[in-house]
C-alpha cells in the first residue's frame, strides 16, 4: 500500500478549474504532480508554479502549465510533503533540499495542504535532522554557530560532493533529537549570519492529509 500516493491523490481532489497551484518537491509531492498531470490531460485548467527544478521538469513533461512568478500575485493552494508533522501542524521540511523555495511558495499561498504517510506524524519535532540552507561563504563559521544551539551538524553531500541547492547554497542537516520549542529555535537559527532559512515551517500548514497502511486517509486542519 503506497501511503504517500493515497494522501497525494486525495489532496488533488481539492484542485478546481481556474486555480493557481503551487507544486511541492519530494517523493510525496511527486505523486500529487502525477495525479494533477492526469487531471490536466482530462481537461482540468490550472496555472502552476514549482518549488524546484525537478518538480518543474516533471510538471512540464505531464503537460501542467508552468507560469512565471511575475505573472501571478499569489496562489490559491500549494500541495507539498513534509518530513515531520506535529499535532500543532508545525513541520520539518527540506529533506529534498528545496526548503527555501518551498517556504516562499507556501507563504504566498492562500492554503497549504501537506501530504504525508503515517510515519511522518510525530508528537514532538526533531528526530528528523532539521535542514538549514546556508551560503557557502565562511561555511565553517556558520556550522560552528549552529552547533552552539545544541545540535550535531552534517553538511549534506551528494555522492562525494557537497550537495548544492537550486539556489547554489549548501544544506546543513542539524540533529537536535527533540525540538520542544519550534518557534524559538526557528528564530534563533535565523539570527545567525550566513543562514538563508531553515526547514521549520511554523503556522503555515492549513491542512494535513495522512495516508495510512490500511488505505485510509486522515485529514487534520489547523486549530
Amino acid at each position: 500500500m503506497n501511503m504517500k500516493k493515497i494522501a497525494a491523490e486525495h489532496a488533488v481532489q481539492y484542485i478546481e478549474d481556474g486555480m493557481k497551484v503551487g507544486l511541492g518537491t519530494g517523493s510525496t509531492a511527486y505523486w500529487a504532480i502525477q495525479k494533477l498531470g492526469q487531471r490536466v490531460q482530462e481537461g482540468l485548467s490550472i496555472q502552476a508554479v514549482a518549488t524546484s527544478i525537478a518538480s518543474e521538469k516533471l510538471a512540464l513533461e505531464l503537460g501542467i502549465p508552468i507560469i512565471p512568478f511575475a505573472e501571478l500575485n499569489g496562489l490559491n493552494v500549494t500541495i507539498d510533503g513534509a518530513d515531520e508533522v506535529n499535532p500543532e501542524l508545525h513541520l520539518i521540511k527540506g529533506g529534498g533540499g528545496a526548503l527555501l523555495r518551498e517556504k516562499i511558495v507556501a507563504y504566498h499561498s492562500e492554503k497549504l495542504i501537506i501530504i504525508a504517510d503515517e510515519s511522518k506524524w510525530v508528537p514532538t519535532l526533531g528526530q528528523f535532522p532539521l535542514p538549514v540552507e546556508i551560503i557557502p561563504f565562511a561555511v565553517e563559521w556558520t556550522v560552528q554557530s549552529l552547533e552552539q544551539l545544541g545540535c550535531k551538524v552534517q553538511l549534506r553531500t551528494e555522492g562525494e560532493q557537497i550537495f548544492i541547492t537550486d539556489n547554489q547554497n549548501y544544506i546543513a542537516d542539524c540533529s537536535f533529537g527533540t525540538i520542544p520549542s519550534p518557534l524559538k529555535l526557528h528564530n534563533d537559527i535565523l539570527s545567525i549570519p550566513g543562514i538563508v532559512d531553515n526547514g521549520l515551517f511554523i503556522g503555515l500548514a492549513d491542512q494535513v492529509i495522512i495516508g495510512h497502511k490500511d488505505g485510509s486517509v486522515e485529514i487534520m486542519g489547523r486549530k
